[in-house]
């Protein structure tokens, strides 16, 4: 019979944090600042943790609403009206209900492809 390899074992920071790392880690927090003050941090910390949310809920809108903006922008360049691109779609056999423009755009183009229009 063979026998096991074991590696052997090396303490130290094996990348988890557990109940007795915290406490030793509030211990020193308490030594260094004092009980005055780590409330005061603890706040400090909460609220730059809710700034920087809110800062990144405003840009996520931000983007979304010009990218909105945009693509609206696009669609009124195509030159094609919502009448003139169901009337092409009735003349390629694309079914046109409960379909949004995109989708009809990209089945016309589809369609066209295949009888060698484009």
């Amino acid at each position: 019979m063979l026998p096991i390899y074991t590696p052997p074992f090396t303490p130290g920071f094996t990348g988890q944090i557990g109940p007795t790392e915290i406490l030793i880690i509030v211990l020193i927090a308490l030594l260094l600042f004092g009980p005055k003050k780590l409330p005061e941090l603890a706040k400090a910390a909460g609220e730059a943790v809710r700034v920087f949310r809110e800062e990144s809920r405003k840009i996520t809108e931000e983007d979304t609403a010009a990218l909105k903006a945009i693509q609206k922008e696009a669609s009124k360049s195509s030159g094609v009206s919502d009448e003139e691109l169901k009337k092409l779609a009735k003349i390629l056999g694309v079914e046109t209900e409960n379909k949004s423009r995109d989708e009809l755009v990209n089945e016309i183009v589809e369609k066209a492809k295949k009888q060698g229009l484009i």
